[in-house]
């Protein structure tokens, strides 16, 4: 027992003696560190009122010129416990040390202050010294919308990491106790959108599966977890179809097989995706009638894109599959008709062209026929002025119906991609189409406005019937079946008369594209008009017809025609008649002997008679050929490169 002094009032020595001692060490001790260390750093951190010794052992005032023993994780567990435990069990646990996040011992900064080490800005460069691996999470971050508000827009408010993983406490972030799990990310999501949780949660299929305990998609399977975009944007509309389509993938088939799918991978931004019909956080089945597409919401939610909508367009399908019977029967047959046209004349016109180029071939070198055009001599007329001028409107009218129809076809092929981004996008083609559509409507209705003037006003016969009629007759079978024994040297090469068959072929062929492809395209073109009078699925039908009818129009004009007309060894590289309206007569008895010996024994030869094609009508006739074939050859492999491809 010490004494106890009484001294000036009575105070015990002991208790002065006391308060020296605990007052004079610090004093002291911050003297001498300060005459080494720069203490004003220290003094503006978070632990202005420790000493030195709070945290570093062996602080003495005989200590100087020795190594101190380095700070540890116990040095702040001694006053942070309950952050030191949280650590201990969380993935950073004995992996990460406190001054690992924190940042320097003496710049410790209050969680709170802009100049922490863990402040919303500066914990991504913290948490990204150690995340940093390819394809970086926080690279992700640095370019999603909460990044850019955090770091562009100064939203210091905006979630950053430790708002989604915590802050001690991390654990795995697949984890069944991380907060960024499956089951528990909507709440995380949800404490900053509290308006888009709650109708979330409430009002759609994926959040009452949530509520009920059951798997689905929640916030981050949709929005993904650190490349949160602006759902508004043009990417991540354009890109909202196959985050859809990852759990829904037989509706991604049947949509990207749609007008609105095709267009939306074209990159048209304003075109319908999954979210605009469906909505995406109200999104609830048919059979329910606060969904939006239960039918009847369907005029509202179809009616918000597509103006007077029809009660008969609202049984349209837009995830119609015509290939499924139990979808649609009446679409499934027409699929089938359609399908089995293409087989049929593809397979017919392959066959028959391939037979014919090795009997060319083969003709060409034993010297059966002369190659290539007549530059002199006398010179026949084949085609009138009005029928040049036709069949130029013909070439333009389909080369442009073509160029910016079949990258809608193929839509997922990256040629057809790259040709509608140079024709301006889904818009401009659109428009681009109509206007070929009204100017092949225009040289039909002259067509046969012509007809009927020649066969009711001037009562010219033989147009029906007869060598100068383009209807299918009794000789043009056999000429077929004498053509095969030509190809398989078993017979003459049967004489042509002013038509034969493959050319009254091209000429049906046109009322028949004019007709099918041109009632469909009006069909998909005035949707509202037609269903005031024809069913809903007659547009799903109408579709079908005019993506395989162009197929088949484009496909045997590119394939077949050019080789009938400019591709074959005996007019390669191109037969010029066509633009210039001219043949040479020495090609004419070749190729037309029936009609030669008809114009001879009518003695009307002389008056078709013309001279040669001037220079100016060659070269014109070659470099808009050579325009033409190429556009029509490009599209051609593009064809086959995509139906073999995809």
């Amino acid at each position: 027992m010490f004494p106890i002094t009484r001294v000036h009032g009575g105070f015990p020595v002991v208790f002065l003696l006391g308060l020296a001692i605990l007052a004079s060490p610090a004093e002291a001790q911050e003297i001498d560190c300060a005459g080494c260390h720069d203490a004003g750093i220290f003094r503006s951190s978070a632990h202005p009122d420790l000493s030195c010794s709070d945290c570093h052992s062996g602080v003495t005032a005989e200590h100087k010129g020795q190594d101190l023993e380095p700070l540890g994780d116990q040095s702040c567990s001694d006053c942070h416990r309950r952050q030191s435990r949280e650590v201990g069990r969380s993935i950073h646990g004995g992996k990460a040390s406190c001054l690992d996040c924190h940042g320097a011992p003496h710049e410790i900064h209050k969680v709170d202050d802009l100049a922490s080490a863990v402040s919303p800005v500066n914990q991504i460069r913290y948490c990204g010294g150690c995340h940093d691996e390819p394809e970086s999470l926080i690279d992700s971050y640095l370019t999603s919308e909460h990044g850019k508000a955090l770091l562009l827009s100064g939203l210091i408010d905006a979630p950053s990491c430790s708002d989604c993983h915590g802050a001690h406490g991390i654990v795995e972030a697949d984890g069944d106790k991380a907060a960024t799990s499956h089951f528990k990310s909507p709440d995380v999501c949800g404490s900053c959108h509290l308006l888009l949780f709650e109708e979330w949660k409430s009002e759609s299929a994926h959040g009452l599966a949530w509520q009920a305990g059951e798997e689905g998609p929640v916030c981050i399977d949709c929005h993904a977890s650190h490349k949160i975009a602006d759902p508004t944007r043009s990417e991540a509309r354009l890109a909202s179809a196959d985050v859809c389509g990852e759990c829904h993938a037989e509706y991604l088939t049947t949509f990207r097989d749609s007008f609105h799918g095709k267009a939306n991978e074209l990159g048209f931004v304003r075109g319908a995706t999954c979210a605009d019909c469906h909505t995406p956080h109200r999104n609830l089945g048919a059979d329910d009638p606060r969904s939006s597409v239960h039918p009847d919401n369907l005029v509202e939610t179809c009616g918000a894109c597509h103006e007077g909508v029809t009660a008969s367009l609202l049984t349209f399908d837009p995830h119609n599959d015509p290939t499924n019977p139990d979808d649609n029967y009446y679409v499934y047959i027409v699929w089938i008709f359609m399908t089995g046209l293409l087989i049929a004349v593809f397979s017919f016109f392959g066959l028959h062209d391939l037979f014919w180029l090795q009997r060319t071939l083969v003709g060409a070198m034993r010297g059966e026929f002369r190659r290539g055009p007549q530059e002199n001599g006398q010179y026949i007329r084949r085609f009138s002025t009005m029928d040049i001028r036709i069949h130029l409107i013909i070439i333009v009218t389909f080369l442009l119906l073509a160029l910016t129809g079949l990258p809608l076809k193929f839509h997922d092929a990256a040629w057809a991609q790259q040709l509608m981004s140079l024709l301006g996008g889904v818009e401009s083609a659109g428009f681009i189409h109509r206007v070929a559509a009204i100017g092949t409507f225009g040289y039909m209705l002259f067509h046969l406005g012509n007809l009927f003037v020649r066969w009711v006003v001037r009562r010219e016969r033989g147009l029906f019937w007869g060598p100068n009629s383009m209807m299918p007759q009794p000789k043009d079978i056999a000429d077929i079946l004498a053509n095969f024994r030509y190809f398989l040297y078993l017979g003459k090469r049967p004489g042509n008369d002013r038509w034969n068959y493959i050319e009254k072929f091209d000429y049906l062929a046109v009322f028949w594209g004019v007709m099918i492809i041109g009632l469909s395209g009006l069909m998909l073109w005035l949707p509202m008009v037609f269903t005031t009078f024809l069913p809903g699925w007659t547009i799903n039908a109408a579709y079908v017809i005019h993506s395989d009818e162009a197929l088949l129009a484009t496909g045997f004009i590119f394939v077949f025609h050019f080789f009938h007309t400019h591709l074959r060894p005996e007019t390669f590289p191109m037969d010029t008649v066509i633009f210039t309206g001219k043949m040479s007569l020495e090609h004419f008895k070749s190729e037309r002997p029936l009609e030669y010996q008809r114009l001879v024994d009518n003695n009307e030869l002389q008056s078709y008679l013309v001279d040669p094609p001037t220079a100016e009508e060659r070269r014109r006739a070659y470099v808009w050929g050579t325009v033409f074939l190429t556009i029509g050859v490009f599209l051609a492999v593009g064809i086959i490169w995509a139906l073999l491809t995809h």
